[in-house]
């Protein structure tokens, strides 16, 4: 019998016949390279999104992704980068599409309700998650959104504006910066004071009833008959 193995004895009556090792268990495998990390900022998110930063210690997500502060203290010095690379993580895993559909109307509904459907969480836990982060470190949201988006901050509606331009919809020398954050800044504001869904009825007054007045080139004049 291999060393290490433990005898069983057959079923039924008597106790003859040879003895039957038992099985081993498996040894858990080790997660290695990206795996490893991204088990480690899935769980550093987890722990943001659960306790907020308050809470947020290198103990409390060795805890939480069963490893040890060393793990951990090899890829981050401290919790504050630890945080900020878990906040990336969590902000990356969200595909960012490409919102097409032919008009600016119907860009910028696509647009709230994708967000709508994969950042209110994100949204939730960076407003109301990490008021001691920003405390801590000086900095705000937006210095966070920098940090996210860098030179991409306003690639997305950038991207719908230049296309609506392309379609004759608007003129860009007339869109300041502010007036192109106008539809996502409320639909955000909208979200985090009431912490739910907003609902598809709010996006289309943000749309129809606020930005397209703003920005929407007036329709040509028909021409006189001959």
């Amino acid at each position: 019998m291999p060393a290490g193995a433990r005898a069983v004895a057959p079923a039924g009556p008597g106790a003859g016949g040879p003895a039957v090792p038992a099985e081993r268990a498996e040894p858990a495998r080790r997660r290695r390279g990206q795996e490893l990390e991204d088990a480690l900022l899935e769980a550093a998110w987890l722990q943001l999104v659960d306790a907020g930063y308050g809470s947020f210690t290198i103990d409390a997500v060795a805890d939480r992704a069963g490893t040890s502060r060393p793990v951990l203290y090899r890829r981050w010095p401290d919790r504050e980068s630890l945080a900020l690379a878990a906040i990336r993580h969590a902000f990356e895993q969200a595909e960012r599409p490409d919102f097409d559909t032919g008009s600016l109307r119907g860009d910028l509904v696509a647009y709230l309700s994708y967000a709508n459907d994969t950042r209110l969480e994100f949204a939730a836990v960076v407003s109301a998650q990490l008021g001691s982060f920003y405390r801590d470190t000086g900095t705000s949201m937006a210095d966070l959104r920098t940090f996210l988006l860098g030179d991409r901050s306003g690639s997305v509606m950038d991207a719908i504006l230049d296309r609506a331009a392309a379609r004759g919809e608007v003129d860009l020398a007339r869109i300041t910066p502010r007036i192109a954050a106008v539809p996502f800044d409320l639909f955000r504001l909208e979200a985090l004071m009431t912490m739910k869904p907003v609902p598809h009825s709010a996006m289309l007054e943000i749309v129809d009833d606020i930005f397209l007045p703003l920005v929407l080139l007036p329709l040509p004049l028909p021409l006189p008959p001959a």
